[in-house]
């Protein structure tokens, strides 16, 4: 599937902590990890592979035109009817008819692969058209603090095993859906030295997170934003 199939991940947080945040999550996979902030104030909360493009951005697949009953029958083979996951998915459907719960769920498995191995390689190109001005300058700040000490990170990024939604919810205009991504992650942080100062070049260890992720509604945009992340190490 080419970038164009997925979502496009933008998000507008204040990047205060920010750089704690990342080095949390993303720069230092150890296992025993503190848990990071979360930087929305209020999160409730088979892997693609890189896109060849960097430049390119990563879209959802849309299902415009969809009659509501066909909506809600994706939502009922997505998970059981009449419970609290089915009803509020429900409700997203009703503010946004084009959402498909799987093709979400297939688009945000692809946008935490990219967005976590960007961040590693320092990839600045990809984080830009991956993320908003404002968080791109929180990635930005923390890839540069990195390059200031002369420190790198070797990551490889072995698969995700899961990846649920846990809540959704409209608020206002904006639908707000939380996803619980548990993915496997080789992680190594090394001096300017070469010497390793963090994590273990060999061993997999195991990431869970929640990613939030909203869309204005009222928005022509079909873009989602990424607005709280959490770890539950």
């Amino acid at each position: 599937m080419g970038a164009n199939d997925f979502v496009t991940i933008f998000f507008l947080v204040a990047a205060v902590l920010i750089f704690f945040q990342l080095r949390s999550v993303l720069g230092r996979r150890t296992g025993n990890e503190k848990p990071p902030r979360d930087l929305y104030g209020s999160a409730d909360p088979a892997s693609g592979t890189t896109a060849p493009d960097a430049g390119k951005v990563v879209t959802l697949p849309r299902r415009d035109g969809t009659e509501e009953e066909d909506r809600f029958a994706a939502i009922d083979a997505f998970t059981p009817a009449g419970t609290p996951l089915n009803d509020s998915l429900r409700e997203v459907s009703k503010v946004d008819p084009s959402f498909n719960p799987k093709e979400f769920v297939n688009g945000a498995r692809m946008a935490y692969e990219m967005i976590v191995m960007a961040f590693a390689d320092g990839d600045r190109k990809s984080l830009k058209g991956l993320l908003s001005r404002e968080v791109y300058e929180g990635f930005d700040a923390a890839i540069a603090d990195r390059e200031a000490k002369g420190e790198k990170v070797k990551s490889t990024f072995v698969g995700i095993d899961k990846a649920d939604i846990v809540t959704a919810e409209v608020k206002g205009t904006d639908a707000l859906i939380t996803m619980r991504i548990v993915s496997q992650m080789i992680s190594a942080t090394y001096d300017k030295a070469d010497k390793l100062i963090d994590g273990d070049a060999e061993a997999v260890a195991e990431v869970s997170d929640l990613w939030t992720f909203a869309r204005d509604t009222r928005s022509r945009d079909p873009n989602w934003k990424l607005v709280a992340t959490e770890s539950e190490q």
